[in-house]
């Protein structure tokens, strides 16, 4: 799936090009490595690699606890007027998003931001959508989530779909 998603990746970047790649905390930063290897084996020598931490810009912190973990953002690039690719493991509602969305902002202005996810589940509650996906899908109940490990965080690779507990 990840190979699919990064066939797709490179059909809109060439090799040349610079760009940025920003992985959203904490799945989507290991996807947005994984993608970053793979699109170097490819060719591609100019990439810039970035993380964030979107918790405190998240409009349900609130819901998370009294105090939530918040990890550093690391942007040690210059993302003005540089195409950049920003990584998560799976979009739903869209508000993870919007939260990185105006993490970046406070970072500068890239020339365009791409949205690559593992998984579209849709689901969506804002205007968002994922210009690259590995997996769509449509037919998750409401009450389910869609569970995404991987190799690097949780030691194996796989996609499930779980009720919410």
């Amino acid at each position: 799936m990840v190979e699919h998603l990064v066939g797709r990746i490179a059909a809109a970047f060439a090799p040349p090009e610079a760009f940025n790649i920003v992985g959203i905390r904490t799945r989507g930063e290991a996807l947005a490595q994984r993608l970053t290897q793979l699109l170097a084996s490819r060719g591609y020598c100019q990439i810039g690699r970035g993380v964030l931490d979107i918790t405190l810009y998240r409009d349900d912190l609130s819901e998370i606890g009294p105090r939530p973990m918040v990890r550093p953002t690391h942007l040690d690039i210059s993302i003005d007027e540089k195409p950049l690719l920003l990584v998560d493991d799976v979009l739903f509602t869209g508000r993870s998003v919007r939260s990185a969305l105006d993490l970046l902002a406070d970072f500068g202005r890239p020339s365009v931001i791409r949205l690559a996810v593992l998984v579209d589940r849709g689901g969506r509650e804002l205007p968002i959508h994922a210009d690259f996906a590995g997996l769509m899908l449509s037919d998750v109940p409401p009450d389910h989530r869609v569970n995404v490990r991987l190799r690097e965080t949780d030691g194996k690779d796989e996609i499930s779909v779980e009720p919410r507990a």
